[in-house]
C-alpha cells in the first residue's frame, strides 16, 4: 500500500497538481517560443515537428527565468509550495518579497525548475492517458485495432501483443503517475535550498525576535517591579495590621491607609503598563517615558510598608535633572530594592531601609544606594526567584549605566550607575551582579 500512496496520496496529488500549474504558467512563454521558431522556420508545421517543440521549449525557459526575478515571485511561489508540496513552513522564507539580488537569483532558479518539470509532466499527463486507454482497449474493439494498427508493425496484429496491450497502457499510465512523483520529490528536496531563508532574511527574523523578546522583558520587569512590590507591602501591612487588631486600632487604621493608597497607585502604574500594549509605534522604543518617575517618590515612599531614610543630592526630582525614561527607571529600581527589604527584611518589623540618590555632575551619572540590614535567617528561596534583581541589572545595562546588589559589611547593597541622559547609541556598559536573593 504504501509504493501506491507515494504514487497517488494526497500529498502526490497536490504534487502532480503543483506541476500541472507549472506547466500552465509555462504555456504563455512556450506560445512566444513558437511564433519565434516559426519566424525562423522553412514553413514546416511547427506542432508536427518534435525538433520544433524542443527548441520552442527552451527559448520558454529563459523567458521565465527573467519573470522569475521579480520581486513578487518569491512569496507567490512560497504560498505555493507550502500548500501544494508539503515542504515545512519553517524550511521557507516568511517575509516581504525578494529585496536582494542572490534571493531574486534564487526564486529564479526555483521558478524555472517548477515550470520546466511542469511542462514536461502536463504534457505527459495530456498525452499519455489517452494514448493508454486507446493501447488497453485494443484486445476488445476490432474496428479500433484495424485503424490504428493499419501501419502498425505486423508484431503487433499477434494474439501474445494484444494480450499484453492492457498490461502495457496500465504500466504507461504507472511511468506518469513514478514519473510525476519524482518531479514533485525533485521539486520538495530543492524549495528549501531555493525558496528557503537567506542570511539577510535570517538576519532580519532574528532582529524580529530580538525586538519582541525586548518587549516582553520590558513588560515583565515593570509588573514584576509595580504589581509584586504592591503585594509585597500589601501582605506586610495587612499582617501586621491583624495582629494588633484588638489592642493598637490608630495602627490598624494606619495600615489600611497605606493599603488603599498602595492599591490605588499600583493601579495607576498597572495601567501605564498596559498602556505600553497599545502604542500605535514600535512598543520596544525606549523614546518616551511610561510610568512614574523621580517625581513620585514621596507617594512611593510614604506608604512603601517600610521606614526609609531618604537622602538626595543635586536635586533628582528637579525637572529637566535627569532624563524622564532614566527617571522612570530608577524608580523602578528603588521599588524592587524596597520590595527586596520587606520579602528579606527578617523579623515581625520590617528593617529602616537607607536611600542615597545623588546627581554626580562631573561623572554625569545618577547613583542609586539602597542598604537594609540582612535578615537573622536566610531568606527562603522562592521558585524562579531571582527575577527583580535581574530585572534591576537589565535596567541599567540598557540605559549604559551598571547595577549590582549583594550582602556588604553586614548589610544588603543594592547599587545602580545610571547615565542622567540617555545615550545616543545602543545601550552599553557592564552588568553587574545579582546575588542569591529577589
Amino acid at each position: 500500500m504504501r509504493p501506491l500512496a507515494a504514487l497517488f496520496g494526497r500529498r502526490a496529488r497536490l504534487r502532480w497538481l503543483h506541476l500541472i500549474i507549472g506547466g500552465a504558467l509555462l504555456m504563455p512563454y512556450f506560445l512566444v517560443g513558437t511564433v519565434l521558431v516559426g519566424m525562423a522556420g522553412d514553413g514546416e508545421p511547427l506542432f508536427s515537428s518534435v525538433s520544433g517543440q524542443l527548441i520552442a521549449f527552451g527559448l520558454a525557459l529563459p523567458m521565465a527565468a527573467v519573470t522569475g526575478f521579480s520581486a513578487l515571485a518569491r512569496p507567490l511561489s512560497v504560498a505555493a509550495a507550502r500548500a501544494l508540496c508539503g515542504v515545512p513552513p519553517a524550511l521557507l522564507a516568511d517575509g516581504p518579497p525578494a529585496r536582494t539580488r542572490q534571493a531574486r537569483a534564487r526564486t529564479a532558479g526555483w521558478y524555472t525548475l517548477h515550470l520546466a518539470l511542469g511542462g514536461i509532466i502536463s504534457g505527459a499527463t495530456l498525452t499519455l492517458p489517452p494514448f493508454a486507454v486507446v493501447v488497453m482497449a485494443l484486445p476488445f474493439f476490432a474496428g479500433l485495432r484495424e485503424t490504428w494498427l493499419l501501419e502498425g508493425p505486423e508484431a503487433l496484429r499477434e494474439p501474445w501483443a494484444l494480450a499484453l496491450a492492457p498490461f502495457a497502457g496500465l504500466a504507461l499510465l504507472l511511468a506518469l503517475a513514478l514519473a510525476a512523483a519524482v518531479a514533485g520529490e525533485v521539486l520538495a528536496r530543492r524549495a528549501p535550498v531555493l525558496l528557503g531563508p537567506t542570511p539577510e532574511d535570517r538576519l532580519a527574523a532574528a532582529e524580529r525576535r530580538a525586538a519582541e523578546l525586548a518587549v516582553r522583558n520590558r513588560l515583565a520587569r515593570e509588573l514584576h517591579d509595580s504589581v509584586g512590590h504592591a503585594l509585597s507591602a500589601v501582605t506586610l501591612q495587612a499582617g501586621a495590621a491583624r495582629r494588633v487588631l484588638d489592642r493598637d486600632p490608630e495602627f490598624v487604621r494606619e495600615a489600611l491607609t497605606a493599603i488603599e493608597e498602595t492599591t490605588r497607585r499600583t493601579v495607576g502604574e498597572l495601567d501605564s503598563v498596559l498602556g505600553l500594549l497599545r502604542q500605535d509605534g514600535e512598543p520596544g522604543e525606549e523614546g518616551t517615558a511610561h510610568g512614574p518617575g523621580l517625581d513620585a517618590l514621596g507617594g512611593l515612599l510614604a506608604h512603601c510598608g517600610v521606614p526609609v531614610a531618604y537622602e538626595r543630592e543635586g536635586g533628582p526630582e528637579d525637572p529637566g535633572t535627569v532624563d524622564p525614561v532614566v527617571g522612570r527607571e530608577a524608580y523602578r529600581i528603588v521599588q524592587e530594592g524596597l520590595s527586596n527589604a520587606l520579602r528579606h527584611g527578617g523579623g515581625d518589623e520590617p528593617a529602616p531601609v537607607r536611600l542615597l540618590i545623588a546627581v554626580r555632575e562631573r561623572e554625569r551619572e545618577l547613583e542609586i544606594v539602597m542598604e537594609n540590614p540582612l535578615g537573622e535567617r536566610p531568606p527562603v528561596a522562592r521558585p524562579g526567584g531571582g527575577r527583580g534583581l535581574r530585572g534591576t541589572v537589565e535596567r541599567a545595562v540598557q540605559l549604559g549605566g551598571r547595577a549590582e546588589a549583594g550582602p556588604c559589611e553586614g548589610v544588603w547593597r543594592l547599587t545602580a550607575r545610571l547615565p542622567l541622559t540617555m545615550p545616543g547609541t545602543g545601550a552599553a556598559g557592564t552588568a553587574g551582579r545579582a546575588e542569591g536573593r529577589g
